[in-house]
C-alpha cells in the first residue's frame, strides 16, 4: 500500500517539534482475526482508514486499541485500522485525489468543506456527531517567546510593538495559519472594534513579520533553527504536546482569543464503496465518549464533553472571550474574504509593501 512509504514521524529532539506539525506518516494497527468480516479486510477483520493530521497522532495511538476492544466485546469481530498523518491540507488534497478514508480528522472545517465540495462527503456531515457541529476537539493559539521572554510578551496587541518580530505562516498557502489571522482579527472586532481598525491591527502585526513561511513546518523551523522573530504565533495543543516530548517552551495563551475546532466525518463515497459505513460511524461516535475525551485532553487538545472539560479545568484555563470562526460567518465567508487573490489580506500586504 502507497501509504506504508510515508515517512514515519519521529519525537525524540528539537526537531520533532520543528516538523511537528506537517510531517506525513503513516502506521497500520492490526488485531489478531476471530471472526468474519468485511471492509476490504482479510477475512476475519473489518478494516477501516483514518486520515488525520500529524500531531493528532498520540491521542489515536491510545484511543484506537480502545475502540477496538469495545467494538469485539460488543459484535464479536476484529478491527484493523489504516492511519495516515500528516499536513492537513495535503491529507486533504490526497483523499480527494484517491484516498480512500473512511474517517477524515482534519485541522479546519475547511479542509472537510473541501472534500465535500469534491463530492465524497455529503452535505450535513456536521450534524452527525453527538455535538451537533461536528468538532471532536478544539485548541486556541499561543505566542511562544524566546527563553525568559525577553520583551514581555504577553498579548496580541505586543505583536504590534515596533520592537517585536513576528513569526508565522502565509495565511495564503497555510490552512493552520488562518487561525493565527483570524485570532488576530478576532481580537479587535470581537471587543467592540470596526472591520477598519481590525485592519489597521492586523497590518502593523504583519509588518513585523520578517518573511512569511509557506506553512506551520517552515514557520516553527524558521523561529526555532533559524534563530529569526522574538514570537512564534503558534497552538496551545502544539505546545503541550512538545513539552510533555522534552520541550518546555515558553508561551503565553492571550485571554481574548480564538477557539481552534478541529472536525471530524465520515466519508460518504468510501465508506459506502468498502462498506464499512457501521464500524466507521461507531468509531466516530466513540471519539465523543469520555473515554476517548480524555486521551485528547491528556495530549493537548481541549475535550468537547462538558464532564472532560470538567475533569482537565485546571490543565486548560479558561479564555475570558473566545470566539469561534462561525461569528465570522464561518469557512465559506472567511475564505473568499480574506484569503482569495485580491482580497483583505492581499491587501494588507500591498500596504506594507507601499511602506
Amino acid at each position: 500500500m502507497w501509504l506504508d512509504k510515508w515517512n514515519r514521524w519521529k519525537r525524540t529532539s528539537l526537531k520533532s517539534f520543528i516538523s511537528l506539525f506537517l510531517v506525513a506518516v503513516s502506521l497500520t494497527v492490526t488485531t489478531a482475526s476471530c471472526s468474519p468480516g468485511n471492509g476490504g479486510g482479510a477475512s476475519g477483520t473489518k478494516e477501516i482508514t483514518l486520515v488525520s493530521y500529524a500531531v493528532t497522532r498520540a491521542a489515536y495511538e491510545n484511543i484506537i486499541p480502545l475502540f477496538t476492544k469495545q467494538w469485539q466485546e460488543k459484535t464479536g469481530e476484529t478491527v484493523t485500522f489504516d492511519q495516515s498523518y500528516g499536513g492537513s491540507g495535503s491529507q486533504t488534497r490526497a483523499v480527494i485525489d484517491g484516498l480512500e478514508a473512511d474517517v477524515v480528522a482534519l485541522a479546519l472545517s475547511a479542509d472537510t468543506l473541501q472534500i465535500q465540495d469534491a463530492g465524497l462527503i455529503q452535505p450535513g456531515w456536521e450534524k452527525k456527531t453527538p455535538d451537533g457541529d461536528g468538532i471532536v476537539h478544539r485548541s486556541v493559539g499561543v505566542i511562544v517567546t524566546r527563553e525568559g521572554n525577553p520583551k514581555n510578551i504577553q498579548d496580541w496587541d505586543d505583536l504590534a510593538r515596533d520592537d517585536v518580530s513576528v513569526i508565522t505562516a502565509n495565511p495564503k498557502t497555510s490552512g493552520g495559519a488562518r487561525w493565527n489571522y483570524m485570532a488576530l482579527w478576532g481580537k479587535i472586532t470581537k471587543t467592540g472594534g470596526t472591520e477598519a481598525q481590525a485592519k489597521e491591527f492586523v497590518t502593523k502585526v504583519y509588518a513585523n513579520v520578517p518573511v512569511l513561511p509557506r506553512d506551520a513546518r517552515e514557520a516553527t523551523d524558521a523561529f526555532f533553527a533559524q534563530n529569526q522573530g522574538d514570537a512564534l504565533i503558534n497552538y496551545e495543543n502544539e505546545v503541550i504536546l512538545a513539552k510533555q516530548q522534552g520541550q518546555d517552551l515558553p508561551y503565553v495563551v492571550p485571554d481574548i482569543n480564538i477557539s481552534i475546532d478541529n472536525p471530524i466525518a465520515i466519508v460518504d463515497s468510501y465508506v459506502d464503496k468498502r462498506g464499512t459505513r457501521e464500524v466507521a460511524e461507531a468509531f466516530v461516535q466513540f471519539l465523543f465518549t469520555p473515554e476517548a475525551q480524555r486521551e485528547f485532553a491528556k495530549v493537548g487538545f481541549r475535550p468537547v464533553v462538558p464532564e472532560v472539560v470538567a475533569e482537565f479545568a485546571d490543565k486548560y484555563p479558561k479564555i475570558s472571550t473566545l470566539f469561534t470562526i462561525d461569528d465570522f460567518g464561518g469557512w465559506n465567508q472567511v475564505s473568499p474574504k480574506f484569503f482569495a487573490d485580491g482580497a483583505i489580506f492581499d491587501d494588507i500586504q500591498a500596504n506594507i509593501a507601499r511602506r
